[in-house]
């Protein structure tokens, strides 16, 4: 059975998350640089059976696109190119750092643990996964 692979997009590194094989559980898999990206997605649908992509939206308080939106589109299409077969759905990612943060408080990770920003990337794209799961 196939995955759902959702991408926390950043201008330095990408946080990644992924279903289990019954799309139940989201779960944070790694932290990626974003020049590694493109080459990293390639090798990990190589080994594993993804069936669609889920990437962060960024959007600003009243619902237009923020400025990182700008960095996001040449990814997707270079992206559409390299993995044409693999559907990309958008997933609005307001305050997913916030809840990130706060989940990293809740749960008893340790100060100098929580600077730790790809950690909070990783978070993230868990969450924005979580949310896509949710709205199915």
């Amino acid at each position: 059975m196939a995955r759902i692979l959702a991408i926390d997009y950043g201008g330095k590194r990408c946080g990644i998350a992924v279903t289990d094989e019954s799309k139940i559980i989201a779960s944070g898999l790694t932290t990626v640089d974003t020049k590694e990206l493109l080459n990293w997605l390639k090798e990990y649908v190589s080994k594993e059976e993804v069936e669609l992509f889920v990437v962060g939206e960024p959007k600003r308080l009243h619902g237009e696109a923020s400025e990182s939106e700008k960095l996001i589109q040449p990814f997707l299409e270079k992206l559409a190119k390299l993995l044409p077969d693999i559907p990309v759905k958008r997933m609005d990612e307001r305050f997913t750092s916030k809840m990130a943060f706060d989940t990293m408080i809740a749960s008893g990770i340790s100060k100098k643990k929580r600077r730790d920003k790809a950690l909070v990337d990783q978070i993230s794209a868990t969450i924005i996964l979580q949310d896509y799961l949710y709205n199915l």
